[in-house]
């Protein structure tokens, strides 16, 4: 089998080595061997890492990827947490795309002031409205 070092590792992933490092660190991969001072990497290791930046852009965190590779580095994905990630995605989505249409609407509106314009400050009040649910209970004493 041909090792890839953490240069090759670095360019064919578009990872920074001192990411690389981290994430050896922090036990998201792991190197098999070194060759003179560079890492050598099985070429596994190039899918772990689109996984652990597929896991970044859904919000996981580190610790939360690296609890989604088994022992032996092998991807063990829990569906139900994979899952409710995508429904808190869902919903982001949905709160974004209201944001979305207010921002659109507060530029476009004809109303000499938005303070006139009764679209906005019914857009405004379901925003408020919106915004109180999202605080944690620690917030809201």
């Amino acid at each position: 089998m041909k090792f890839l070092d953490i240069g090759e590792v670095a360019a064919l992933s578009g990872t920074k080595p001192s990411a690389l490092r981290y994430y050896e660190e922090a036990g998201l991969i792991a190197s098999v061997s070194r060759h003179g001072l560079r890492r050598q990497f099985p070429p596994e290791v190039l899918l772990q890492l689109k996984l652990i930046a597929m896991g970044k852009s859904a919000g996981f965190t580190l610790e939360e990827i690296a609890g989604m590779f088994g022992d032996n580095g092998a991807p063990d994905l829990p569906r139900d947490i994979l899952r409710e990630k995508a429904n808190q995605i869902d919903r982001q989505i949905h709160e974004l795309t209201a944001l979305r249409d207010t921002l659109r609407h507060v530029a476009d509106c004809p109303a000499p002031s938005h303070m006139e314009c009764p679209t906005f400050r019914r857009l405004v009040d379901l925003a408020g409205k919106r915004g109180g649910k999202h605080k944690s209970s620690a917030t809201r004493k």
